[in-house]
C-alpha cells in the first residue's frame, strides 16, 4: 500500500467530512483517485469509517504537496458549495504541506480560471 496515496485520501476524507456533509460527488471523487493508484475501494471504506491522524507532510516533494493541495481544492468545488470549515481545513493542510496558509485563497480565485500547470508555477514559486 502506497503511504503517499494513504495519506492524501485520508485528507481528502477528512475534508470531505468537514462540512459534516459527506456528498456523494466527493466521494466518487475520493473513490476515482483511489482507483487511479491501484486502491481498492474497500480500503477507501475502511478510511472512511477509520481516519488516521494527519502527522507530518513535510517529506513529500514540491509536485506531491501541490497535487495535496490542488486535490483538496477540486474536492472542495465537488459538491458545488465552499463551506468556511472545509476553508479552514484546507488552510491547515496548506500550512502542513509547507504552504503560506493565504495560498488557498489564490487557489480559489484562479482554480477554474488558470490552467493547472501555470496554477502549479505560480503556487510553488509564490507561495512554498
Amino acid at each position: 500500500m502506497d503511504i503517499v496515496t494513504l495519506k492524501q485520501l485520508n485528507i481528502l476524507i477528512q475534508l470531505a467530512e468537514a462540512d459534516k456533509h459527506f456528498a456523494q460527488t466527493e466521494r466518487d471523487m475520493i473513490i476515482k483517485i483511489a482507483k487511479e493508484r491501484n486502491f481498492s475501494e474497500e480500503s477507501v471504506n475502511h478510511l472512511i469509517r477509520n481516519p488516521q491522524p494527519i502527522d507530518s507532510l513535510g517529506a513529500l516533494s514540491n509536485d506531491q504537496k501541490f497535487d495535496y493541495l490542488i486535490a483538496c481544492i477540486e474536492l472542495i468545488y465537488a459538491d458545488h458549495k465552499i463551506f468556511e470549515s472545509e476553508l479552514i481545513f484546507v488552510k491547515s493542510i496548506a500550512i502542513k504541506l509547507g504552504f503560506k496558509k493565504s495560498v488557498v485563497e489564490y487557489l480559489i480565485q484562479n482554480f477554474d480560471k488558470t490552467a493547472r500547470n501555470d496554477l502549479k508555477s505560480k503556487v510553488l514559486i509564490d507561495y512554498l
